[in-house]
């Protein structure tokens, strides 16, 4: 990789080339499953219903998570952030923006399959449109707030991205950090156990279990928890000890999310997947209940 930048501290060539790789594989694959999770919603009726549309709302987050890794990635082969503060300030705020609401729409999927399931109630088109605008206008404003200086966005390890800037543990820091991991995580993780748990003991009682219940929170927990548990730490002990490149590795785990969504999401959901096939092959589905299942 021939170029006249340095490359960043702590890092080798090979290690920089690496992570800029799995950025841009992450990008690709995950950008590739939702786009046609999307563009499968847009054209087959079928998948157009108010539960699908949450399923949608996650597509559309996940595809700008991708989009973030796709800069994350030419940055890093370039060995250098090349769009000034300005567009550090940017790229941290659609980064955030994006994850957030990935998450309180996996939240409000997780709520909509307690009430399909466990109280039998279908949801409405003007529910699903308001928890799905609402999700994103949440995140809006987790996203604004280091802008506005609570918590700060500086570059990563790397420095060819940007992020929530853990590296100074002060109060302003640990603030923030608190009330964004209790409204965007603790909760939203909440509101999936308890969803899917009543869940798995409705499909318990039947001894019918049209879906892996423990699928989702277990997604949400392996591919953010590291991320979490690094900016927690951050918030009582100073991480600069930890190598950069060891502190890349949360993130790099966070760019997953797209493509293992797509799977729990769509390509997991019954209903969803003949809607892609018939989509892709033009073979139609059969008329069934759209219920979100995931086997």
């Amino acid at each position: 990789m021939v170029t006249a930048h340095p490359l960043p501290e702590g890092f080798t060539e090979i290690e920089v080339f690496a992570i800029g790789t799995a950025l841009l594989v992450e990008a690709l694959l995950g950008f590739c499953l939702n786009g046609l999770t999307i563009i499968s919603f847009r054209k087959i009726k079928e998948l157009r219903t108010p539960s699908n549309l949450l399923v949608l709302s996650i597509a559309l987050a996940d595809c700008g998570i991708c989009i973030n890794a796709f800069i994350a990635a030419f940055s890093s082969f370039l060995r250098y952030w090349p769009y000034g503060s300005d567009g550090c300030q940017i790229h941290g705020f659609h980064g955030f923006l994006t994850a957030l609401a990935s998450i309180s729409s996996s939240a409000a999927v997780a709520w909509d399959r307690y009430h399909h399931y466990c109280t039998r109630s279908r949801l409405q088109w003007s529910t699903a449109a308001s928890m799905m605008v609402f999700a994103w206008l949440f995140a809006a404003f987790w996203a604004m707030m280091p802008l506005l200086g609570w918590g700060e966005y500086d570059y990563e390890p790397l420095r060819t991205c940007c992020t929530l800037d853990y590296s100074k543990g002060d109060r302003n820091y640990v603030t923030f950090l608190f009330a964004l991991s209790t409204f965007n995580f603790m909760i939203p993780g909440f509101i999936m156990l308890t969803a899917y748990q009543s869940i798995h003991q409705k499909f318990r009682k039947t001894g019918h279990f049209k879906f892996n219940t423990g699928l989702p929170l277990k997604t949400l927990v392996i591919c953010w928890g590291p991320y979490c548990l690094l900016c927690s730490y951050a918030a009582v002990e100073n991480v600069m000890f930890i190598p950069p490149k060891y502190r890349m590795i949360p993130a790099l785990i966070a760019k997953t999310v797209p493509t293992v969504d797509a799977f729990v999401y769509a390509l997991g959901n019954e209903n969803y997947r003949g809607g892609i096939w018939q989509f892709l092959t033009g073979q139609k589905i059969e008329k069934a209940e759209v219920d979100n299942k995931t086997k």
